[in-house]
């Protein structure tokens, strides 16, 4: 498409005087108010792709609006550049995976500059950065010196095709690896965890004010998993001295007990099993130790009904409530981690018990009350008790706590909390991460790496093995030291730390990377502490999130991060995906489109435009063939606001007059439209407010009567204003050209709106209930449906009227009327 002007050399000027001059380089000591702006550091793959542009623009505006406001803020980055996809790019070249990583670190920094996105450079983090590897592993010591990092034998996943142990968080519903797509494979190996279960209730319960998605939230809420309930003793039937100890959420429903089951991993199994039931027991457990905790506890998986998934084990317990043997089953969707490895089993009102007990031929007790009407099998709903002695007629909340005060008298009942979530799994068998700082003496054990001795790093002079095996594990230079305790031959740990561990503090060196021998001054960091404003993928609801939480909170216990709030992210923004065909855009689906295609045409103002425009920065967007004339659409938006600035085919006025009135509203009326719009994150309501504003003004100046030149210069001047975040070059030239004595539009206040141009005359709406009108409310013209109700709902006579009571139906016909069907 033909421009106006020469749009690749006004891109490239501005962004290197924005570099040269360091526009948005901030200082600790800044005066101003403070804000720290953060997009999730990247894995430097290579080559910006739509998605990256996507994200950073979105950043970029926050940036560049939040200094406008008059803010410090804050615009660091930094690449996660440890990790599986360098080393196995490296194992396929036979080459080093440094060479690899920075390569794509080179390009992907390449793209972000030429996309307009600023930074302050001089804060720049990578994981693989020697001074980085050294905080990283004195984070570590700090750990395992508190006890908050340990050393254990434990069942572990194992992906054969990444050859590495995986977290939990990193094994698909599915049983598969979330890089590889590999079967998750169970194998028994000594691992390094961290605690972070000691912080299960606080991670929980601090979710509250945190000003995140639900849905973020709500995924945290589910993995941590906290039940209340109570654990109580089955004594065995053949000698009641000893006892099977469960847990259950549902001690009301004690009387519905017709079996229980243990986990395969359960201690007391071998006891429980006779020698009639140990071929099918044996069976049960060798399943268990090739399935995924995920894929056992998944009620999806076929074999539920067909009883494949548990065995009886010859042994009774016996019901406190009934004093009636139940039979003992082994089954693997019980996990021998949780609670204690032991469940009552309730059919009557669980369903995956009922499917069990159905499968099984045991018997099936209703314990509660199903309403009229109900058709299915297992009943979890509220009702009255029945078939429960001393607990019927009772509902759940006080049978509940007659049944706990029951089973503390009868069978060492104990008011219990558990949580789904697990200690955190770091050990890594690969090359490219950060090496765990121990050593293995024969004679003093587990010794830490003295601090003076860090960092431990990985030796250049390796061959990466195509088996995938790390050479950490052969290298005899690395291999082989001495024990700083007592001298002797001793051995380095070959494991190295999960990358998670990396972007769980990197936020904080961000913070001040300038402070020698710290890994930051928490004085200092304070000052920034936590992100305002935190923007990436809902991929990582799960795992950096939580695991970033845990750390900070852990930091501040352990005196190293004394003085900052204990959550890291206050605000939190999850940018939608791109699909193409779809599909997510990714380099391994080959479904990419580079945005370098766009800078010599519409240039990086206008790619930026339509990232923003295209739809809500939340939701997904696909990219298809009609996207590429939305791009050019927002290319030619910029020209028109190019030729306007400079007059174009326009008649101004000296003189104001009365049409010149519905231009300055207009203005206004955009200001607040924006600013409101880029506080809640509808960048592309924005985007269209700007492009009514310009068609406003551009009818009004090219109308045989024009427009005064006050009220078209002060348009323009907010036009330009207003889009300075979006389309950041453009703006910045024109105003240079306009104005070379002042400070670039960047630097400029954000405009303010007149509230009296703002105000709109309003309207009187009637709000009726049942047609009979109740009230007479002042309404905008321009109401919306929902604030029509809202107001209407809101008034004291109508409020008074429905007594509280929600309407059955409303019928809104903004701005005149009302109609409420209580």
């Amino acid at each position: 498409m033909s421009r106006p002007f020469d749009v690749t050399a006004i891109e490239e000027k501005w962004q290197a005087r924005w570099l040269d001059e360091g526009t948005y380089e901030v200082n600790n000591d800044d005066p101003r108010e403070r804000y720290y702006a953060l997009c999730m550091y990247p894995y430097p793959s290579g080559f910006a792709h739509q998605g990256h542009v996507r994200n950073y623009v979105f950043g970029d505006l926050v940036v560049r609006y939040q200094t406008m406001l008059g803010k410090a803020v804050l615009s660091p980055y930094g690449f996660d550049s440890f990790g599986l996809p360098a080393e196995n790019a490296a194992i396929k070249a036979g080459t080093h995976p440094r060479p690899f990583t920075e390569a794509r670190m080179h390009e992907l920094k390449t793209s972000v500059r030429r996309l307009g996105a600023v930074y302050d450079w001089r804060r720049e983090v990578y994981s693989h950065d020697p001074e980085f590897i050294r905080w990283s592993q004195t984070i570590f010591l700090a750990f395992l010196k508190a006890g908050l990092a340990y050393r254990a034998e434990a069942q572990v996943n194992w992906c054969p095709g990444c050859k590495t142990v995986l977290a939990n968080e990193q094994v698909h519903a599915d049983g598969t690896c979330d890089r590889s797509g590999d079967l998750v494979e169970r194998r028994l190996l000594e691992q390094w965890f961290f605690k972070i279960t000691d912080y299960a209730e606080e991670l929980l319960t601090s979710l509250d004010d945190l000003e995140w998605p639900e849905r973020v939230k709500i995924q945290q809420r589910n993995w941590i998993g906290r039940s209340e309930g109570v654990e109580f003793d089955l004594p065995l039937q053949y000698d009641p001295t000893q006892a099977l100890r469960v847990f259950t959420t549902r001690p009301d429903t004690g009387f519905g007990v017709t079996y229980a089951v243990v986990a395969p991993e359960h201690p007391m199994l071998s006891v429980l099993t006779t020698d009639d039931e140990r071929l099918s027991v044996e069976e049960i457990v060798l399943r268990a130790t090739s399935l995924s905790e995920i894929e056992r506890t998944s009620t999806s998986r076929e074999g539920v009904a067909a009883g494949k998934r548990g065995a009886f084990t010859g042994s009774f317990v016996l019901n406190p409530f009934t004093n009636e043997p139940v039979p003992v089953y082994v089954a693997d969707y019980v996990l021998g981690n949780y609670g204690t490895g032991a469940i009552m089993a309730v059919p009557g009102e669980d369903q995956r018990d009922y499917e069990f007990a159905t499968v099984h031929g045991l018997p099936v007790v209703e314990t509660i009350q199903r309403p009229a009407g109900f058709e299915g099998e297992a009943y979890s709903g509220d009702g009255a008790h029945v078939n429960s002695g001393f607990l019927n007629g009772l509902d759940i909340k006080e049978a509940k706590e007659k049944a706990s005060a029951y089973l503390e008298d009868h069978a060492g009942g104990v008011a219990k909390v558990n949580y789904r979530l697990r200690d955190w799994l770091v050990s890594r068998q690969r090359f490219w991460g950060c090496p765990i700082p121990v050593i293995y003496c024969e004679d003093d054990g587990i010794v830490p790496v003295p601090n003076d001795q860090l960092p431990v790093l990985a030796p250049d002079d390796v061959t990466m093995d195509l088996s995938g095996q790390s050479p950490l594990a052969t290298h005899e230079g690395f291999l082989h030291t001495t024990c700083p305790i007592c001298g002797k031959p001793a051995r380095r740990e070959t494991d190295t730390l999960d990358t998670f561990t990396d972007s769980s503090w990197y936020f904080l060196r961000f913070a001040d990377p300038f402070t020698p021998d710290m890994a930051f001054d928490p004085a200092q960091a304070a000052k920034w502490m936590p992100v305002n404003q935190y923007i990436g993928g809902i991929e990582h609801a799960i795992l950096h999130l939580m695991y970033a939480r845990f750390y900070l909170k852990a930091l501040d216990d352990l005196g190293m991060a004394t003085g900052l709030a204990r959550e890291p992210f206050q605000r939190l923004f999850t940018q939608g995906m791109i699909r193409m065909d779809g599909s997510k855009m990714s380099k391994s689906k080959g479904n990419q489109v580079a945005p370098e295609s766009f800078y010599s045409t519409v240039g990086a103002d206008g790619l930026r435009l339509f990232h923003l425009f295209a739809g809500p920065p939340g939701d997904d967007l696909d990219w298809t063939d009609q996207t590429l004339d939305v791009i050019d659409g927002c290319g030619r938006f910029i020209d028109r606001f190019y030729r306007l600035w400079n007059h174009y085919d326009v008649t101004l006025r000296e003189d104001d007059d009365e049409s010149d009135l519905a231009v300055r509203q207009a203005t206004h009326r955009t200001i607040a439209r924006v600013t409101n719009d880029f506080e809640r994150w509808s960048y592309n309501t924005a985007v269209a407010g700007v492009m009514e504003l310009l068609n406003t003004v551009s009818k009004a100046a090219r109308s045989e009567h024009g427009v005064s030149r006050v009220a078209f210069d002060e348009s323009l001047e907010v036009m330009a204003k207003l889009l300075a975040p979006m389309a950041p070059h453009i703006t910045a030239e024109l105003w240079e050209a306009r104005y070379p004595d002042q400070p670039s539009v960047h630097l400029s206040p954000w405009p303010i709106a007149d509230p009296a141009l703002v105000a709109e005359a309003t309207v009187t709406m009637v709000v009726q209930i049942n047609g009979k009108v109740k009230a007479r409310v002042q309404v905008a013209p321009s109401v919306s449906e929902d604030e029509a109700t809202a107001t209407a709902l809101a008034d004291p006579e109508v409020a008074a009227a429905l007594k509280g009571a929600p309407p059955a139906r409303i019928v809104s016909r903004p701005p005149r009327l009302v109609n409420i069907i209580p």
